[in-house]
Order: C-alpha cells, then sequence, then structure tokens
C-alpha cells in the first residue's frame, strides 16, 4: 500500500522535501496555513490549516489514513509536530511533555544550569521587576520573549532603565509576558546540526555564523553561514560532548538536534539555544559539501531505519569541500524595485543558488513569510575561495527602491583569529 505523509510546512524550503517524497511513491499531503505557497504547488493534496489547530490536524490525518508526518526548519512547526504525532499515534522523535526544555527558554536556561553547559547569565523579569532581579548580570544584555524565535521582540539594551523602556515592545507579540535577560557573548558563533541514532549524537555540521551589525539597539543580523567552520577543530568535541549530555538529559534518542552556540580562545562553549529540528535555508550546504541530503534522513526516519543508518555509516562533518550562504536583509518598509544586478551576479561559475524573496513593487517586512530580500549558495575547494567570492558579492550585490536607495543592509566578514603561531 501507497504511503501517504503529512508534511507539515509548505513554503520555499520544503519544496525538495515533497519532490523527493513523491520520487519516491509516497503521497505527499502539506499543511499549514500560507495558501498558494510554492510547496502546496508540488504537493499531491494541500490544506489551508494553522499548524497551531493540532486537534484539527490530528483529526485529518486520521481521516486521510495518515501513516507518516514530518517537518523541520522551523521551531513553531517542530512542537506542532510533536503534538500532533502524539494526538494521531504517528512515530515522532521528541514527546510532547519535554517539549518545553526546547521551546521555553527559561526552562532550556534551567536544563543547561542543572547539566553545569556554560551559557550566558539570565534573568527572567515580569513588568514590575525589581532592580535586584538584575544582580550579578553585566551590560550589555540581550533582551528576548520569552516564548517566542526567529529574533523578533530582541534587542541590545544597555541599561535597567532602558529594558522598563523596551519591555512591552520585546513581549507584544509574545503569549507569555515576561521577558528573558541574558549577558551579551562578543565570541566566535556556530551553528550545528546533528542525528541521533540509538542515543547517541553523530555530528552532521559545524558552521560558522557569521553576523553583521546593523545598528546599537537591534541584535547583528545572520549575514553568512560557512561549512565547514574554519573554528571546528578547537570545538568539535566540546560541542559534540555538550549535546550528547542535552540527548541523555530530555531523553531523547534519536531525530534531529541542533545547537547554536558561542566559544572564543581560552573560553568554554557557551550555549545560546538547542532545537529539535534542522537549521532552515543552510541545511543544503551539508548537501552541497558531503552528498547527504537532510530530506533524505526525513523520509528514511519516518519510512526505512536501515536505509537511515546507511545514510549516516562512515559521515564526516569535517568536509574536504566548502560551501556557504550569504544572506541579505532587507530595510523595514522600503520597496522593491530593481534587482538586475543581483541576478546578474548570480550567474557567477561558484554560485550554486540564488533566490530572490520579493517581487519587485513588494514591500519588505522582516518577519514576515520572505525571511530575506535575497540569498546566494556558494560552493569551493577551499575557504579562501569562499571569503573571495563572498567578499565580491557582498561589494557589488544590489537591491534598489524606486528611487535608487538601497534596500538591503550592508554586509560584513568578521575576523577570525591566527592560530599559525600555535603549530
Amino acid at each position: 500500500m501507497k504511503h501517504r505523509l503529512l508534511i507539515l510546512g509548505s513554503l520555499m524550503e520544503f519544496v525538495q522535501l515533497i519532490d523527493l517524497a513523491k520520487s519516491q511513491g509516497i503521497y505527499t499531503i502539506v499543511c499549514d496555513g500560507y495558501p498558494d505557497s510554492p510547496g502546496k504547488r508540488h504537493a499531491d493534496k494541500a490544506y489551508d490549516i494553522p499548524p497551531g489547530e493540532i486537534e484539527r490536524i490530528a483529526a485529518l490525518c486520521r481521516e486521510e489514513r495518515v501513516d507518516g508526518i514530518i517537518t523541520s526548519f522551523s521551531d513553531y512547526l517542530f512542537e506542532c509536530m510533536v503534538k500532533i504525532a502524539a494526538r494521531a499515534e504517528l512515530k515522532c522523535y521528541f514527546q510532547p511533555d519535554k517539549l518545553e526544555l526546547y521551546r521555553n527558554k527559561a526552562a532550556m536556561k534551567e536544563m543547561l544550569d542543572t547539566l553545569d553547559i556554560p551559557n550566558a547569565r539570565s534573568a527572567v523579569l515580569t513588568k514590575d521587576f525589581p532592580d535586584e532581579a538584575l544582580a550579578g548580570i553585566r551590560f550589555p544584555v540581550v533582551a528576548k520573549p520569552l516564548d517566542k524565535y526567529g529574533s523578533r521582540g530582541v534587542l541590545i539594551l544597555n541599561s535597567v532603565k532602558e529594558i522598563r523602556q523596551e519591555f512591552d515592545y520585546i513581549c507584544e507579540t509574545s503569549d507569555v509576558k515576561q521577558v528573558l535577560i541574558e549577558e551579551y557573548n562578543d565570541g566566535y558563533e556556530f551553528n550545528m546540526m546533528t542525528w541521533l541514532i540509538d542515543g547517541k549524537v553523530q555530528v552532521l555540521s559545524i558552521a560558522d555564523r557569521e553576523k553583521t551589525a546593523v545598528n546599537s539597539r537591534d541584535i547583528p543580523i545572520s549575514t553568512r553561514n560557512v561549512y565547514p567552520s574554519r573554528l571546528m577543530p578547537h570545538v568539535y568535541e566540546e560541542a559534540r560532548d555538550i549535546l550528547q549530555k542535552i540527548a541523555d538529559y530530555t531523553g531523547q534518542r534519536e531525530g534531529i538536534l541542533s545547537m547554536q552556540f558561542f566559544w572564543k580562545p581560552g573560553r568554554p562553549v557557551s550555549v545560546c539555544e538547542v532545537a529539535g529540528r534542522f537549521l532552515g535555508y543552510e541545511h543544503e550546504l551539508i548537501e552541497y559539501c558531503s552528498g547527504l541530503a537532510v530530506e533524505r534522513l526525513l523520509l528514511h526516519y519516518v519510512y526505512d531505519e536501515q536505509a537511515l543508518r546507511k545514510d549516516l555509516e562512515g559521515y564526516s562533518p569535517f568536509f574536504q569541500k566548502q560551501s556557504a550562504v550569504l544572506y541579505f536583509h532587507g530595510k523595514n518598509g522600503m520597496t522593491v524595485s530593481d534587482q538586475s544586478k543581483a541576478r546578474e551576479l548570480a550567474s557567477l561559475a561558484q554560485v550554486c543558488g540564488f533566490c530572490t524573496f520579493y517581487k519587485e513593487g513588494e514591500t519588505v517586512v522582516p518577519h514576515g513569510p520572505n525571511p530575506y530580500v535575497l540569498r546566494y549558495y556558494l560552493t569551493a575547494g577551499t575557504r579562501e575561495e569562499i571569503d573571495s567570492l563572498t567578499s565580491y558579492l557582498y561589494r557589488n550585490t544590489a537591491v534598489t527602491d524606486p528611487e535608487g536607495n538601497s534596500v538591503i543592509y550592508e554586509n560584513q566578514i568578521p575576523r577570525y583569529p591566527d592560530f599559525s603561531s600555535d603549530q
């Protein structure tokens, strides 16, 4: 009998997953709240139901005789999938009663402290917090809503007064009217994706997560991720062992576990966040570097465990090839007019993927369904080649409004430590 798979999510990053499932003879049903999204044009069947309607989608799974559920790339979709799978009695690698450890920032921090895992000193504040609630915390701090992700409402603040002034803005879209305050970490930042098999963490990738400051108030924007990290030998074992401790604590024995963390010479790895999903808009770089498509892992997890084990057998995240994704963020409220220069640069030989997220005449909405204005994927044999091409694209990429003003922020490459003297 033909498998019937529910894919929770239908935006651009799900298209490859949908197409791969269909190529394997799987009947695909996609579901989310975005009408006319790309994935819904590729799937066998589509429903416009917001992912948070858990009981409704669980009933849909029963009506459609769904025998598998899958999602990734979004913390919210991961949370909804876990709950739907439990209601519909479908296979899932995580359980609802442990979701708070990955989805609630305060619970996550408490878990890290319990496990003696370094992380930024923090405090959870209500609106009428006393000054002493911030005792021992050094400014500047990152202030963020307790239950939201995707950089919504996240600010860098320099005083207790600023926290009070911005409190309502920070948790404006939050269901929990509390703010998490944590010390700002100026170390190098990394994205790490792993797969758990038989309870053991297998590292799929560690990437440099580079950011660019746009002003003193907002957190720096993510502008480039490079695979593999140039600092990987310095963080690999420590980061892997940290995730193993977390998996052992949560009881997760299979599936995806990702982590964002900081490190600087002379300091230990410091965890920012953990998540039960692959990191969207960069998971493709694993395939560019190694040939392993994470979409294949997801499908094999649901339907073919033997094939999953074969996928991971002998796998190494110390890639011989280099790849990177460049993100160009847009300025809030500006109108996209001319993208011809950006399209022209996409024809360069080492650009293996390119996407524009807005049509001419559309207005930039930073936290809408379009996370960026432009995205380039690059591949090369060496880090030096990747850096050279990145610099060229940073200098020459242009998107303008009808008056010729730049719609995109100017990206920068950070400076890295030189360890040659240690050798």
